[in-house]
């Protein structure tokens, strides 16, 4: 809480690959300042310049680069600088912090599709990070449609969509469970509609949001 006592809001965003996230969080970003607040807008893997570092690490190459294990250190070696140096900050200020993703998506990736590690996740992310989102977004899409996007966009970071079709349908559906197992700050978001009427949605769960956190 700032001196004038003002309290930040963590905002996060979750979806399969080519679910639209990352366009939902620029929107809300775009809206939210617009309105007169103060936002930043940041990612996972990334959001500080040490955590940069380690998602070209994560991101890029074959598929087999690392296993599971690896995976899961190193992604949460880049979420801890990215908390001290990014998001910790900014929410000490007051800020909104929009993220696209955060530790559900390790949940997620090492946690469940790629290895049995679920447990691994939650006792390092207690350990070393120790907080989670106050509002988390899961645009929802169906995998096949997702992956189609995610691939129509041929760049480097394809390291994820190259394990193909299969860990996109798991991921979908450790999603929709992560979001009953955390539904007190899980929305699920219907991505498969026009953007703007999903743009629609995402902002009214974060006015929602936005009004709970001055109570």
């Amino acid at each position: 809480m700032t001196a004038g006592g003002a309290r930040g809001l963590f905002i996060t965003f979750e979806g399969i690959d080519g679910s639209g996230k990352s366009t939902q969080c620029r929107l809300l970003a775009e809206a939210l300042q617009k309105a007169g607040r103060n936002v930043v807008l940041t990612r996972e893997p990334g959001g500080s310049p040490g955590a940069e570092e380690i998602r070209r690490l994560v991101l890029e190459g074959d598929p087999d680069r690392w296993s599971a294990e690896t995976e899961l250190l190193l992604f949460m070696a880049a979420r801890r600088d990215h908390l001290e140096r990014t998001i910790e900050p900014a929410l000490a200020a007051g800020k909104v912090v929009i993220c696209d993703r955060f530790a559900d998506s390790t949940r997620m990736y090492q946690g469940l599709s790629r290895g049995d590690l679920r447990a691994a996740v939650d006792q390092m992310h207690a350990l070393m990070i120790g907080r989670e989102p106050d509002l988390t977004l899961l645009i929802d899409m169906d995998p096949a449609e997702g992956l189609a996007r995610a691939k129509g966009r041929q760049g480097k970071e394809e390291r994820f969509e190259d394990f193909g079709i299969g860990l996109q349908e798991k991921m979908r559906a450790g999603f929709l469970a992560l979001a009953q197992e955390f539904a007190d700050r899980f929305r699920v978001v219907d991505g498969a509609r026009p953007l703007d009427d999903v743009a629609a949605d995402v902002r009214r769960l974060a006015d929602e949001a936005l009004e709970g956190s001055r109570a």
